[in-house]
């Protein structure tokens, strides 16, 4: 494979799902690309479904009861078959369809919807996957190219205040309202985008990860166009 991917250390690349389910993270590398050109139409199938408020889960039986063209039809085998793969590997998966996400407009010094640069954490050894079908796609950058925004002194500032109580009890607010999960971008950061059909499977944050988790955040969608996005 010739592909932009390979020039980054910070991704490895595998071209079946079993090597990406199994290949561990390592080192700088936190990112791992199934690296897929695929067939099929999905604009087909993100124009005949409904979506009436920002996010709607698609599930299985929607799509099954889609009336699609040939290629239509190749573009539903190849999501019902991830969706499969990712069940049957234990995994939970989602396929969504997204007008946007709600956007945290709370606090005017600090993001924390996933607009913003952050990574995932759980109390238990698991990893976030996703491929985007159709609209625009994710971004993730390398580690050394962010900083914690909770680590930036005006922004430390500004959440002391709003804390409003002891150093000890600190850290821990916020780590549980998710304040340390986001960062930004520094000057010279070179966002990687994901791309559009490749299963990606992303490093999060938890007590037996041997590689730091992996920086992405969501796009900003295209003007009049969803997203088809599968998550776990």
């Amino acid at each position: 494979m010739n592909h932009k991917f390979q020039a980054c250390n910070q991704i490895g690349v595998v071209s079946t799902f079993t090597k990406l389910l199994n290949t561990p993270f390592h080192g700088i590398m936190n990112a791992l690309c199934w690296h897929r050109d695929l067939a099929g139409d999905f604009k087909e199938i993100v124009s005949q479904l409904e979506l009436k408020e920002n996010i709607k889960e698609v599930y299985p039986e929607t799509l099954l009861a889609l009336k699609l063209t040939e290629n239509g039809n190749i573009a539903r085998e190849i999501i019902l078959s991830d969706l499969q793969l990712l069940k049957d590997s234990g995994a939970s998966p989602s396929l969504n369809l997204i007008r946007s996400y709600q956007r945290d407009e709370e606090l005017d010094f600090i993001s924390t919807d996933v607009y913003s640069y952050h990574v995932d954490r759980s109390p238990i050894s698991t990893d976030t996957f996703l491929c985007t079908y159709f609209g625009a796609t994710s971004d993730i950058l390398p580690n050394d190219q962010v900083e914690q925004k909770i680590l930036i002194p005006h922004i430390r500032e500004k959440l002391k205040e709003l804390h409003e109580g002891s150093e000890i009890t600190f850290e821990t607010f916020l780590s549980e309202y998710f304040f340390d999960l986001h960062y930004q971008p520094k000057p010279d950061a070179k966002p990687i985008n994901l791309g559009q059909g490749h299963l990606w499977k992303l490093a999060v944050d938890h007590p037996g990860q041997k590689a730091l988790p992996c920086v992405h955040r969501a796009p900003l969608e295209n003007e009049g166009e969803y997203r088809l996005l599968l998550i776990c």
